[in-house]
Order: C-alpha cells, then structure tokens, then sequence
C-alpha cells in the first residue's frame, strides 16, 4: 500500500462533489431517507476520474491481492477500471463481479470473471452506508475458495462499514468519507 497522494484525493473529492452528489430528498437501499445522495458510478465512468479511482484503490489494495471485485453492480466499475490501469503499471490484478443469484445455466455459480480458488482479494464497492454488499460479496468469494484480503469503498457514506467488517474478521478502508464531501455520516 501506498499513501494517496493529496492531489489525487482532493480531485476525486471535486470529481464526486460535481458529479456525483445530489441534495434533496432520498430513499436510501435501507428503507432511510436522507438529504443527500451519492450516486458515485457519475465519477467512476467517467474518463477525467476513472485513473484517479484506480490510484485511489491500488493505493489502499495490498501488494499481495491478485484477484479484485465483488457485489454487481457497484463493484464493477471500480474492479474493472483499477484492474485496467494496474495491468498498464506491471501489476496484475485478475477482476470479475459478484452475481446477485447464481446462474442456472452455462458453467452456473456466482462469479462472472476471472477468480481462481486461492486468489488473495480486494473486495470493492463504489458507495457504501452499511456494508452489507461487500460482506455478501465477501461470503460468495470465500465459497469461491479465494480469500477476501481487504474490503474497499470508494466513499463510505455511512461509518459503520468498518465495524461490521471487523466483526468478520476483515479489514475495510474506504478512499473518501461522508465527512470528506462536507456530510455527516448516516450509518444504520
């Protein structure tokens, strides 16, 4: 792991306060409302931004980890993109996304992707408020046989993600906080 560069975290930070964050009125995935939202896949798609969400999640991803993805459809960008630009910088990172269900059909299971039993991973999500989607993801990869090494948010909006993946017995980090873009967190 590398330390973020402070330009780097200061233009993704603008990046996502223009682009990916709204104010009004809001139904968050838990059922809450909220006077704001953050819609962050607005910053990881776009071209200007994609490179700064790669180094932003390559400076967290330990050395070790072969293998980066998780929960479709938050996890994918951001796997698929840091992937990409690790794989330009000598690294290689193997992505793939998490299912929600699994296939029925074809080879079946939950992975679509490149994940191999024994892949040391970097399970990723584009926001979070609880976790819970990076703890599902985690699950589906360990019945994969890989080993989740590190959980990833590009923002964490809620606070409470570390807590819950501590008592997992993961690690989590999160590149930007609610309190990063000026809000209080809104944890469960």
């Amino acid at each position: 792991m590398t330390a973020l560069p402070q330009t780097v975290f200061d233009a993704l930070r603008d990046h996502l306060l223009a682009h990916s964050v709204r104010r009004g009125d809001f139904v968050l995935k838990s059922g809450r409302r909220s006077s704001w939202f953050i819609d962050a896949k607005q910053t990881v798609c776009r071209p200007e931004a994609m490179v700064l969400v790669a180094d932003a999640v390559l400076s967290v991803a330990p050395p070790e980890a072969t293998a980066i993805g998780g929960l479709t459809m938050g996890a994918d960008p951001v796997a698929f993109v840091t992937a990409a630009v690790a794989a330009t910088r000598g690294r290689r990172l193997k992505a793939f996304s998490v299912r929600k269900e699994a296939k029925d059909h074809g080879a079946g299971g939950r992975i679509a992707g490149a994940l191999d039993p024994g892949d040391l991973v970097v399970v990723t999500e584009d926001t979070v408020t609880r976790g819970t989607s990076l703890l599902e993801a985690a699950l589906a990869i360990k019945q994969a046989g890989a080993d989740p090494v590190l959980l990833v948010a590009v923002v964490d909006r809620g606070g409470t993600a570390a807590a819950m993946a501590a008592s997992e017995g993961l690690q989590f980090r999160a590149v930007l906080t609610a309190p990063d873009l000026g809000f209080d967190y809104e944890g469960a």
